[in-house]
């Protein structure tokens, strides 16, 4: 049980930057990706272009965990401010992976709608999941539910919240509540948690654990890194597993040591 927790848990859990380690918007190294600091909702749109959609068969929509955002500006209470106006106007959606309780996947609200109801056609659980998406229930700003706003107000049995967790829709966060989650999420967070652990192995083994980041973005991925190497990049930055140091030559991936 130890030993799972290891490998699921400490090397997923998103860190707090140093200041010292943030972008300085000093222009003297160059690096391959553009800084959305002054146009976040591009950022947006650059992240769920860089989803492998096809390596779901197009079963997942595109999505992106919040942390990959910070390592587009330099401005993170932007980014969470932003995220969570486009939440309150129904626009995103955050749902749950399943390995961390404080990582979220973005996903625009149609996208999410029209990929959970393609994968719950024809089946047995149907109408409780349409009926869920339709109720006053489902709304874009809320991430998690409890047993008596689903049971008391809401009407839903045990039977069919079972049905909707089931349907992966819904996740078990702990005993009487539940996050919101989109079907197949598991696959993704399968080949999310194999990619991160081949890049981050990948840098510890380097001279210094450190490698420039021009450096490794035109390198060939592992091939445990399927969900793609910018992709894995942009999460190790956001997520704080790496620093970001200015040199002559261009920005240092240094293996952080908190």
């Amino acid at each position: 049980m130890d030993r799972k927790r290891k490998l699921t848990c400490d090397p997923f859990k998103v860190k707090k930057p140093k200041e010292e380690n943030l972008h300085s918007g000093v222009n003297v190294y160059p690096s391959p990706y553009p800084d959305f600091t002054e146009n976040l909702q591009e950022g947006l749109s650059y992240l769920w272009a860089l989803f492998p959609r096809k390596l779901f068969n197009d079963s997942l929509p595109p999505m992106f965990l919040r942390h990959q955002l910070y390592s587009l500006s330099r401005d993170r209470t932007a980014v969470d401010r932003l995220l969570n106006t486009l939440q309150q106007k129904g626009e995103l959606c955050l749902v749950q992976p399943g390995f961390d309780p404080d990582t979220f996947l973005v996903v625009r609200k149609e996208d999410f709608l029209g990929a959970t109801v393609r994968s719950i056609e024809g089946s047995s659980g149907a109408p409780v999941v349409r009926r869920f998406l339709d109720s006053s229930l489902f709304t874009p700003s809320q991430i998690s539910y409890n047993r008596e706003e689903m049971m008391e107000r809401h009407r839903f049995s045990d039977a069919e919240i079972t049905q909707l967790v089931r349907a992966g829709v819904l996740t078990v966060r702990d005993a009487g509540s539940w996050w919101l989650s989109i079907p197949g999420t598991g696959k993704f967070s399968k080949h999310f948690i194999k990619g991160r652990k081949a890049l981050v192995s990948q840098i510890s083994r380097s001279r210094y654990k450190e490698v420039l980041l021009t450096d490794l973005s035109t390198r060939k991925p592992p091939p445990a890194v399927r969900l793609g190497m910018e992709y894995h990049i942009h999460d190790i930055i956001g997520a704080g597993l790496v620093d970001c140091v200015p040199t002559p030559t261009g920005t240092l991936l240094r293996m952080s040591d908190t």
